[in-house]
């Protein structure tokens, strides 16, 4: 590269940051070797458009080159230092040479248009150590200088916000995909789904009546599971996360590397102490009741093997956030949070009425719906489901048939909307049980009979599928343990 042009932009820098004991990080001669190639060849300029900005270069200059030469070969024009010439400081002075001068140079000493791409990844890594800097240097001066109304954990969660989008934008591979990589993307899904032992593209429930409905969860859904008070909701969630986390763990210690069925899971438990929520847990593994346990009237033997079995239960990667009121700016900052220290595979919130909005609304309503907005857009962002538990208005209990419906959701308008798929829990028994007539009548024969035939047994009906048809799996419940599970594989009706 030309000596006298090279130490003449370098000299300026040293000069602007004489007072600083760091210079910040950069790489002019990948910038000069970059536009060189460009100039050679405008072809190379598709290699790096779709991650390489004008911002990203650290030189002023090579940024208001790069920006015209993007301006030109977008608009179907042939760039080079002449062409180029009316729209560049031609005659500002770079050392002892013009700037026109400066891209002849960069264009004559270019040795090669191969490795534009890799000189672009230069800048660009560059640019995301500078940033890097900028974030760390903002987080001290705010620290220093923050108002008063604004809290600390406020500043964590724009610093996180900040460092996460950094880490999602910082990734070179976007754009248009030619449809035979789309093929071959979808030839992977279904070989990895032949893989798996339970032939799903998506994460499975691992409840084998409730994935034939689903087809498994899926990267960026948004999947809600409501129903009133007793249903079981909580205990579904449950049964599906931990199930998840278990089989990953197990698939790690089996160095089963290509079974790719488990995952792993945060959940935030908004109404529940992460003490409760363990001990349904080990009530739904060990089949031992949980009041028994709450009581201490456990036996010996169903002691020890509690404690074998939680040798194994302490290293699965289920992790509990136990705050409760939380904000949704909190829960999006904390999920981000995990899924940047852990790899979250499935995120688990209950439930969205218990969150808060930092915004001040004028009605509820409009909380749910920046609520369920921002949840389908963490799911999105994080490429991973989240299931998010939601009550019903009391609106059920007034109707003969107790089954919900969409329109039973609280704030139901933005829920419905912005969920891909909408699972009601109804346990018909929990109703009849509380309709018990006078013993020794017919009425109660009648009533006994049909509790029998529907006792232990839970509906989860599909409302709302955005990718598959609506319709009803049918669970068992076995309400000591708060256990769902497969009644048979032939229980589903579509």
């Amino acid at each position: 590269m030309a000596e006298a042009s090279l130490c003449s932009l370098e000299q300026i820098h040293i000069e602007k940051q004489i007072t600083s004991p760091r210079k910040m990080p950069h790489n002019i001669e990948a910038e000069q070797l970059l536009l060189g190639a460009l100039f050679i060849n405008n072809d190379a300029f598709d290699r790096v458009s779709d991650f390489l900005q004008a911002k990203h270069f650290f030189e002023p200059l090579h940024a208001t080159i790069y920006k015209i030469i993007s301006k030109f070969i977008n608009a179907g024009k042939h760039a080079d230092p002449v062409t180029l010439k009316p729209f560049i400081p031609a005659d500002k002075k770079i050392g002892n040479i013009t700037v026109f001068n400066y891209t002849i140079r960069l264009m004559g000493e270019a040795l090669t248009v191969i490795n534009a791409k890799d000189y672009g990844r230069i800048i660009y890594d560059l640019y995301i150590r500078r940033s890097l800097i900028n974030i760390g240097e903002d987080i001290i001066n705010t620290a220093y200088d923050s108002p008063m109304d604004l809290p600390p954990l406020r500043q964590i969660e724009n610093a996180e916000k900040h460092l996460f989008q950094l880490a999602e934008t910082g990734k070179y591979e976007n754009g248009f995909e030619n449809f035979s990589e789309a093929l071959s993307k979808a030839v992977t899904m279904m070989e990895s789904a032949l893989k798996r032992s339970s032939n799903l593209s998506g994460l499975s429930t691992h409840i084998h009546a409730l994935d034939t409905c689903i087809g498994g969860m899926h990267p960026s859904d948004l999947i809600i599971i409501a129903g009133r008070p007793g249903m079981g909701k909580t205990s579904l969630a449950t049964n599906i996360g931990f199930n998840i986390a278990l089989t990953y763990q197990e698939n790690i210690q089996q160095k089963n590397l290509h079974e790719t069925e488990g995952g792993i899971v945060g959940f935030f438990s908004l109404e529940m102490s992460s003490e409760q929520l363990a001990t349904r847990i080990i009530s739904e593994q060990l089949k031992i009741s949980s009041s028994k346990m709450r009581n201490g009237n456990i036996t010996e033997y169903e002691f020890t093997k509690m404690m074998q079995k939680m040798q194994n239960m302490q290293k699965v990667p289920f992790y509990i956030d136990q705050t409760g009121g939380i904000s949704i700016n909190q829960l999006t900052a904390r999920a981000r949070r995990l899924k940047r220290q852990h790899n979250l595979h499935l995120l688990i919130v209950d439930y969205i009425q218990l969150i808060t909005t930092s915004s001040r609304q004028v009605n509820r309503v409009q909380e749910i719906t920046e609520i369920t907005m921002r949840l389908k857009s963490l799911a999105k962002e994080l490429n991973i489901p989240i299931i998010a538990l939601s009550q019903l208005s009391r609106q059920v209990e007034s109707r003969e048939d107790k089954r919900p419906q969409l329109s039973d959701l609280r704030e139901s308008g933005s829920i419905e909307q912005d969920a891909d798929i909408v699972l009601f829990v109804y346990r018909k028994e929990y109703y009849m049980k509380n309709r018990e007539p006078k013993v020794g009548t017919e009425e109660h024969a009648q009533w006994q009979s049909e509790m029998e035939s529907i006792f232990g047994k839970a509906e989860i009906i599909i409302a709302k599928q955005r990718h598959g048809p609506t319709g009803t799996a049918e669970l068992a419940f076995q309400a000591e343990f708060t256990r769902f599970s497969d009644i048979n594989q032939n229980n589903s009706h579509f």
